[in-house]
């Protein structure tokens, strides 16, 4: 009799611990499902407006999930504005133009404000014009309006050292530029007239943009670079300063309240990452510290090489 009691006892026992466990286990998996939400921006400041952060650096390529971020924002309830960091010096005029686009989309439903930090060149200046109205740092590197197409040409040294490069091509200008062969003089004009239509629908985009004739500011459709100064004196940009003018001007120009937050959104494809994302960053630095990196990263022809299409991109010259 004692016996069975005690089996009971144990069976009622274990019952408990198991509900424990299972609770814990629920619990966990509801915050590690909330943690993800947050750190998207989805689900930050539950039931609160806010301002949506989005921040855009490094060399921008058209990325399908931050496009799927702007996109939320624009159908969010609880964004009420957007405000766009950007610090890059460009990349893929694709990548500038799909970013672009999706700004223009949040704009149809709330205000765009964009804030340029160290550099907003070439495409990363096309993400500023997506936005309502654009605050500069004085000092910004700002414009270098431009598109163009760059690739080694190593024929000379395949010569030297006696290496041929063979190919069957169902056309003369398929796979022109080549790296393996000098350009044609007909090559040269069709890959310029393809740089050209770049150019005319990026030079468009800043008259439609900003209202101005760019013709009429010296140096911009050479491609030079203003500072944030510059830029509001030519309308490339409309005042100076950081964040909290960008904010500011949300409030007195489109009419946002005052106290709202800003809450940074970022790509869910970047924040389900979470401890491997940690571990993909400290690898990545440490290789960007090594010596063959800093060199390719020194080479303005070597950098592009990872850039698909028509480039648009600042660098400072070396020479």
């Amino acid at each position: 009799m004692t016996a069975e009691i005690d089996t009971v006892l144990d069976r009622r026992r274990l019952r408990r611990r198991l509900t424990i466990w299972r609770g814990l286990a629920i619990a966990a998996l509801v915050g590690v499902v909330f943690a993800l939400g947050a750190s998207t921006g989805e689900w930050s400041e539950i039931g609160a407006k806010q301002i949506a952060r989005v921040t855009i650096t490094g060399t921008i390529t058209e990325d399908r999930d931050q496009l799927e971020m702007l996109k939320k924002i624009a159908d969010s309830d609880k964004a009420a504005a957007l405000l766009v960091f950007v610090n890059s010096p460009g990349g893929t005029t694709t990548g500038g133009e799909a970013l672009f686009g999706a700004l223009r989309d949040v704009a149809k439903k709330k205000p765009v404000v964009a804030q340029f930090g160290t550099v907003a060149a070439s495409a990363g200046y096309i993400v500023g014009l997506g936005a309502d109205h654009i605050v500069t740092r004085a000092n910004t590197i700002t414009g270098s309006i431009g598109v163009l197409i760059q690739w080694p040409e190593v024929s000379q040294m395949l010569d030297k050292i006696g290496v041929k490069f063979n190919e069957i091509k169902s056309g003369d200008l398929k796979a022109v530029p080549s790296p393996f062969e000098p350009l044609s003089e007909e090559g040269q004009k069709v890959t310029k007239s393809m740089i050209d239509e770049g150019f005319r629908w990026f030079l468009g985009l800043v008259e439609a943009r900003r209202g101005i004739k760019p013709d009429q500011i010296p140096g911009l459709t050479q491609g030079r670079v203003f500072t944030g100064r510059e830029a509001v004196q030519l309308k490339l940009a409309d005042s100076i300063g950081g964040e909290d003018e960008a904010v500011a001007w949300l409030q007195s120009a489109r009419n946002v309240d005052k106290g709202l937050k800003v809450v940074d959104w970022k790509p869910s494809s970047e924040a389900s990452l979470g401890l491997f994302s940690s571990v993909g960053s400290a690898a990545a630095s440490f290789f960007n510290h090594t010596y063959l990196a800093q060199m390719l990263g020194r080479a303005p022809s070597m950098a592009g090489l990872g850039l698909d299409g028509l480039i648009s991109v600042w660098h400072p010259s070396e020479n």
